[in-house]
């Protein structure tokens, strides 16, 4: 039997030796896996950002360690890797396989007793570091609430917002916060595909009366019960019915029971009606996308938290480019404080940004021209633009110029003669000699490098 989890726990610990320290925590470590589809492990990444990133850089590497770690663990071939966004999870699921050829079922693990999910809960997810503003402020109320006295108030307490807005966040902040004030409760923290790998199991092996006694203890013998994700039940009757039972039997015992879903009850289609009646007995409690002043909070604590110095130039240029999922703005500074990391050259101005975004987000340069570049060029260095474009030789024109010269030519697609007319008709050739003076500075002139960034703010801000 092949089990998912311990596959991917594995090819992490390969992975980890052969990808840079920063990538493997930023990129590859948050890596979700889901299931097979055709022989090929499907894994979620948290925003398109990542997804992204991860299939441009670090796919080819992943799949390796994948095919490696699956003959190494079970003596089975995989196909390699798909790399999806979190939102595609439902589809992928419903195309699963059900085994590999020769292998036998692929499940999730099963913890016997809800004390071994403790460590499912992740540390940096605490209600302090929930950044509250008006598209949240009554969730996370509700949520602390419930954190107080689980099982007292608001039970159920079902929590929907769109993906990447905090709803896991605001979960794991309810179970640490019982977990370090309440130790004395048993709180279960899982996601709806892993309930629905542990379900499946249970059902392929209907004559283990142990296993099936296992399962009901797990759920119903806790005192908090999380089920993340709860729209995947759609659809799937079985589950359903599942989950219809446990709820009724901790309910009965006024067991808390939290939920988290994409969409309200009423809107989860192929539910059943009983279950959608008992999601709405509690409180229900809705998470919008955040407001400028919040995203930029979020990215503030989320910096903070990774001892990366962000401006608010540059919290205010992410956040002004991510306006409706926090995973993607947290995947837009991971890719930021990444860069940084990389280069070794502080990300502190917009220009900074966008160069290291630039695979991200589309710069507006169809507003601008080259006689802006020559414009903001001559202005920044206090010089006219008679001396840029005409016969001096001084330094203190040259090399303004070939600045200018390398803005134009990183910028605009233009025809080297074209550029060369701007600046007195010089030859394809003064241009392509002063592009790559400037390129070469680059490297190892970090005052060409701030005169450059400076420039460019001026145009993108002008």
């Amino acid at each position: 039997m092949v089990n998912l989890d311990s596959l991917w726990k594995e090819a992490l610990s390969r992975l980890s030796a052969k990808i840079h320290a920063i990538g493997f925590e930023v990129w590859v470590q948050r890596l979700e896996p889901v299931c097979f589809v055709k022989n090929t492990l499907v894994l979620a990444a948290p925003s398109d950002v990542s997804k992204k990133t991860i299939e441009a850089r670090y796919k080819d590497t992943i799949a390796e360690e994948v095919i490696e770690s699956a003959k190494s663990t079970a003596g089975v071939s995989v196909a390699g890797v798909e790399i999806i966004r979190e939102d595609e999870k439902e589809e992928y699921l419903n195309r699963q396989d059900e085994a590999l050829p020769d292998t036998g079922f692929i499940i999730k693990d099963a913890a016997a007793d809800p004390r071994d999910t403790l460590f499912s809960f992740n540390k940096k997810y605490t209600f302090d570091n929930f950044i509250v503003g008006s598209s949240n402020e009554f969730a996370a109320a509700a949520a602390k609430a419930v954190a107080d006295c689980p099982g007292t108030k608001f039970n159920p307490l079902f929590i929907y917002g769109g993906v990447g807005l905090g709803k896991t966040h605001m979960m794991h902040a309810i179970g640490n916060y019982i977990q370090k004030n309440k130790p004395q409760i048993k709180v279960l923290y899982v996601s709806t595909n892993s309930f629905l790998n542990e379900y499946l199991d249970v059902i392929r092996q209907s004559n283990n009366s142990e296993l099936n006694r296992k399962f009901r203890e797990k759920y119903r013998l806790v005192d908090v019960l999380m089920l993340d994700d709860i729209q995947y039940t759609a659809g799937k009757d079985g589950v359903q019915e599942a989950i219809f039972h446990i709820f009724n039997d901790l309910h009965h015992m006024n067991k808390q029971i939290i939920f988290s879903s994409d969409r309200p009850p009423k809107d989860i289609a192929h539910l059943s009606e009983r279950l959608r009646t008992r999601f709405t007995w509690g409180l229900t409690v809705d998470i919008q996308p955040p407001d400028l002043e919040t995203r930029i909070a979020i990215l503030e604590e989320k910096a903070k938290q990774e001892g990366f110095f962000l401006t608010p130039e540059v919290a205010h240029f992410i956040a002004e480019n991510a306006e409706s999922n926090v995973r993607d703005m947290e995947g837009l500074l991971n890719k930021v404080i990444f860069y940084s990391s990389l280069s070794g050259h502080p990300v502190s101005t917009v220009a900074a940004a966008r160069e290291a975004l630039k695979d991200i987000i589309d710069v507006p340069r169809d507003t601008i021209d080259a006689n802006d570049i020559i414009f903001f060029t001559c202005k920044y260095f206090n010089i006219s633009t008679a001396d840029i474009t005409g016969k001096k030789k001084n330094k203190e024109i040259v090399e303004p110029r070939m600045i200018a010269i390398y803005l134009i030519t990183e910028m605009l697609s233009l025809p080297l003669v074209t550029i060369g007319g701007y600046f007195g008709g010089r030859d394809h050739t003064t241009v392509i000699h002063a592009r790559d003076k400037i390129a070469e500075g680059l490297k190892t002139n970090p005052k060409l490098r701030i005169q450059l960034q400076d420039i460019k703010d001026m145009l993108l801000h002008r």
